[in-house]
This record gives C-alpha cells, sequence and structure tokens, in this order.
C-alpha cells in the first residue's frame, strides 16, 4: 500500500528569524512511518524542518516543510498519485501572525513591517490569525484513500477528547482519529468513523492496529 504520513511541527514567522511554533518532536509521526515502511509499505513521510527526533527511517521518500502552507502544497501535491492512506500526526499550527503594532509611550499604536523586528521599537503588539486548517482538505486531495487525523488534547477529561475526536471525524470525512495527549490520560485512543472506541497502551500496539487496518 502506498502510505504517507505527516510528522512534527510547522512554525509561522514573525520575521526573519523569529517564529511561532509548537513543541511537537515528530517522534511518533516518523516511528509510524518507520514501522509502516518495515511491513513492505511503500512510505512518504513529510515531516518539520523544526522536528528534534531526526531517527533513521526506512521510508522510500522524507518530504521536509516548516510552515502550514508548505505542508500543504506538498500534500497537494501527493493527490496526483496514488495514496491509499493518509496518516496526518503533524502539529499544524492553529495561529500565525498578521499585523504587529508598536505602541509609543504616548499609548498610540503604529503599525509597523521590518525584516526584524527591533527591541527599541518594544513594546509590540502582534496580531495572531487563524491559519488555514488542512485536515479538511484531505478527502478532497485523496477521495478514495484512509484517511487518519490527530487529537493531541491537553484540557479537560478523557470523555471530552473522545468526543472532540468524534467532531474531528465527522466534520472532516477522516476515517479514524487517533488521540492522546495530557486529557486523554496515558497510551492512545482509536476512534473509527464508526465511533468504536480502541485504547492502545503503548505506541507499538497503536501502530500495529493501525496497520492492521491499512490491510483491510
Amino acid at each position: 500500500m502506498n502510505c504517507a504520513v505527516t510528522a512534527g511541527p510547522t512554525f509561522e514567522p514573525l520575521d526573519s528569524v523569529r517564529r511561532l511554533t509548537n513543541l511537537s518532536t515528530g517522534t511518533l509521526g516518523t516511528q509510524l512511518a518507520d514501522y509502516l515502511a518495515s511491513q513492505g509499505h511503500e512510505v512518504v513521510l513529510l515531516r518539520g524542518s523544526s522536528s528534534i527526533f531526526r531517527s533513521a527511517v526506512k521510508v522510500a521518500r522524507i518530504i521536509e516543510f516548516g510552515t502550514a502552507s508548505e505542508l500543504e502544497r506538498h500534500l497537494e501535491s501527493l493527490a496526483s498519485v496514488r495514496i491509499d492512506a493518509v496518516f496526518h500526526a503533524a502539529a499544524v499550527s492553529d495561529f500565525g501572525f498578521g499585523r504587529v503594532w508598536t505602541r509609543s509611550p504616548g499609548g498610540e499604536l503604529r503599525e509597523i513591517s521590518r525584516g526584524k523586528f527591533s527591541t527599541r521599537e518594544a513594546p509590540l503588539l502582534a496580531e495572531l490569525v487563524p491559519v488555514p486548517k488542512l485536515i479538511n482538505r484531505l478527502r478532497s486531495w485523496f477521495p478514495k484513500a484512509w484517511l487518519v487525523g490527530w487529537k493531541y488534547e491537553v484540557d479537560g477529561t478523557r470523555a471530552a477528547a473522545v468526543d472532540r475526536a468524534r467532531t474531528q471525524v465527522g466534520e472532516n470525512q477522516t476515517d479514524a482519529c487517533v488521540i492522546n495527549g495530557p486529557a486523554y490520560g496515558a497510551g492512545f485512543g482509536h476512534l473509527s468513523k464508526e465511533h468504536e472506541l480502541f485504547h492502545f497502551e503503548t505506541s507499538s500496539a497503536l501502530f500495529e492496529h493501525l496497520e492492521r487496518f491499512v490491510r483491510r
């Protein structure tokens, strides 16, 4: 089977030297890609250039991305080839920077644009604007593929995390969602589009389960 796996963080630049990103290491997605390749699948790994997990993998191809728009372009380019399964484990930024202002001693705001903002212009106020979601475009790019999203949840209960995963599956026409993070607790959940919930204590058990689904 031809599989695409996204892994690691995106970033959104403030200026030429500063960026907004997240704490994703790329570990889980990279290890999943490696496991799928070890089981005989042809795997393309799309990995964030800021991923700190850089282990050698057996995948057929690695594509690196920086911003969410770069990941979007790479995914869209794969739509022209046969992809049987997409595992969207990348931590895509929810926000990017919009306009930036400096505040004068009198309190007036003045919009500024620089290659690199100077501390002499502080204090600065930066606008955070939503970054377009990629998961809701996967079905249009890969209409016949098995699509798996990810939900890393920090706040709330396990039940609430599962509810948010259920919403993701329904809204984005994916086939399943992997759930983890502090809200879910130890281990991983796998929620199918039929709302069947599986729990796995280890990433290895999760990978074996996902690989079996690919072969169905």
